[in-house]
């Protein structure tokens, strides 16, 4: 069973896996609308994982015998000036989600909660996966500058990335 304080703390996180789903739909539109379907690809299989991602709390919550509570999805930006500011902001967005992440495992190991703190520690790790990615594709952005072929090079091969469900959400 779950403490009232965890609980509200994962629905929260839910509120924020979803907000993020949000932000990088935003992300994937503006991009989709201007040309760069490979980042808006990008966009779009995170997106996809932010919604696993909730899923995954959700399903925990419900396992546990807590109450899942959704709330109101706050807006999000629906512009930037170019895919390295877009990735740029993922990374700053991501580093908040690390430090909510790491706020939710200190709670369960504070409240002994060692089922909450095993399931978070997929999370951490997940983490470390998200800002790496994001650091990359910023050092690649800036790498090329504003060079065209560069961009197109980087836009195909962003083109080509898949969605795969976590390994976890499967085996729920």
């Amino acid at each position: 069973m779950l403490s009232e304080k965890m609980e509200n703390a994962l629905n929260e996180q839910i509120n924020a896996e979803l907000w993020s789903a949000y932000l990088y739909l935003s992300m994937a539109m503006q991009f989709e609308n201007s040309g760069m379907s490979g980042v808006a690809n990008w966009f779009k299989i995170q997106f996809k994982e932010e919604q696993a991602h909730a899923e995954i709390f959700m399903n925990y919550i419900n396992q546990r015998g807590g109450r899942v509570i959704l709330k109101p999805i706050a807006a999000v930006d629906a512009e930037w000036a170019s895919p390295l500011d877009a990735f740029k902001a993922t990374l700053a967005h991501e580093r908040k989600v690390t430090a909510m992440i790491n706020n939710l495992y200190a709670i369960a190991e504070s409240e002994h909660d060692y089922a909450t703190r095993d399931r978070m520690a997929w999370f951490v790790n997940e983490q470390v996966e998200e800002e790496e990615t994001a650091q990359q594709l910023i050092d690649k952005f800036t790498l090329i500058g504003n060079d065209g072929m560069g961009l197109y090079m980087l836009n195909q091969e962003l083109a080509a990335r898949t969605y795969t469900a976590p390994s976890i959400l499967a085996a729920e």
